[in-house]
């Protein structure tokens, strides 16, 4: 029986790291020392191994992920391979998963994984996390055009859309708070659990177009603004007043609950909303955002109909990224406004 073929692009991160010169872990191991890793991989695929870079994640710029879904979306067109799977660390893993998700448009499966804890640790889960990703992107069922971009972590695997990292160091790090995973590892099997609903995906193809989406030229940066208890808005209200917005093209407000802000945030938002995109999101990180329950200046209902736009069930992570996407390639408000509201 002929063996998949799976090309593993390795980035860096925990999973890749090595003792340093001053007791910590330092970067330094590439795709082939990931591979050489796990014992019996080649029993399940043939893994071809490239390393893309040596970094931690947090150094990944989105250019760089763009970079990394051309390069995958070719490797598919061409059809040199079945299945990839991406490694890299953990602090980005949902944006990265998430931004491919939202670029690439491959009959083949697209797996990412990382690693919690460093390869000097005697629990270190980086080769089970390999191995998980490998077995997945092997699986005829995980097309990334059924089922999108995955995530495996723990011997479970979550879709990109879903997935977020909910604590700093632990090994379960990864959940899908409303949804749970798409599919459990167990012996030598991947078990899917559910099929996920990719509506929003045709929405953003619709509007994007698969040429499109992988334009590598930057457009103005969204800026992330989080509120909280008290919040004054003073770095909104600067960035809202500066007449080129500090070079911000719009703007992902983390706002509270449902899709609410302090009443004394309402006037500043309302007065620039359309001139710049203003993207509600909540800071909850799970959920769709309300449409019609409450009422008031700061409410779901008034924002609404004041023309800011909501983010569906993106949490401000997620959100901000698909606003650089739709500003990248100059969609209109209207386009902006309806792939949002595609999502929940």
């Amino acid at each position: 029986m002929t063996k998949p073929r799976i090309h593993l692009l390795a980035l860096g991160g925990t999973i890749a790291t090595q003792p340093g010169d001053r007791g910590g872990m330092k970067h330094g191991l590439g795709a082939d020392d990931l591979v050489r890793m796990v014992p019996g991989l080649d029993a399940i695929a043939d893994v071809a191994a490239e390393t893309v870079s040596r970094t931690g994640s947090s150094n990944l710029s989105l250019d760089d992920v763009y970079a990394l879904a051309a390069r995958i979306q070719a490797m598919a067109d061409q059809r040199a391979t079945d299945g990839v799977v991406v490694t890299q660390g953990t602090d980005t893993l949902e944006e990265t998963a998430f931004l491919l998700d939202l670029l690439l448009d491959v009959d083949i499966p697209v797996v990412m994984t990382a690693a919690m804890r460093n390869p000097k640790l005697a629990s270190a889960d980086g080769p089970g996390n390999v191995l998980a990703a490998v077995r997945t992107a092997a699986e005829p069922w995980a097309k990334a055009s059924a089922v999108g971009v995955l995530v495996a972590m723990l011997d479970h695997v979550h879709t990109a859309l879903d997935v977020t990292k909910t604590e700093t160091s632990r090994l379960d790090a990864f959940r899908s708070p409303a949804t749970g995973p798409v599919a459990t590892l167990l012996e030598d099997r991947v078990v899917p659990l559910m099929l996920p609903v990719r509506d929003w995906k045709q929405a953003v193809h619709h509007a994007v177009g698969a040429a499109a989406a992988l334009r590598l030229a930057g457009a103005s940066p969204v800026a992330l603004l989080w509120l909280g208890l008290g919040e004054q808005g003073a770095v909104l209200k600067a960035v809202l007043n500066d007449p080129r917005h500090l070079g911000y093209g719009g703007i992902v407000v983390g706002a509270m609950g449902g899709g609410h802000v302090p009443e004394a945030l309402v006037a500043p938002l309302v007065a620039h909303a359309s001139r710049l995109p203003i993207v509600v999101a909540s800071r909850a990180g799970g959920g769709p955002l309300l449409r019609q329950t409450y009422e008031g200046p700061g409410s779901e209902i008034a924002l609404r109909a004041a023309g800011l736009i909501f983010a569906g069930r993106l949490p401000p992570l997620k959100a901000r990224l698909l606003l650089d996407l739709l500003l990248r390639i100059e969609a209109d408000r209207a386009t902006i406004a309806a792939v949002f509201d595609s999502t929940g």
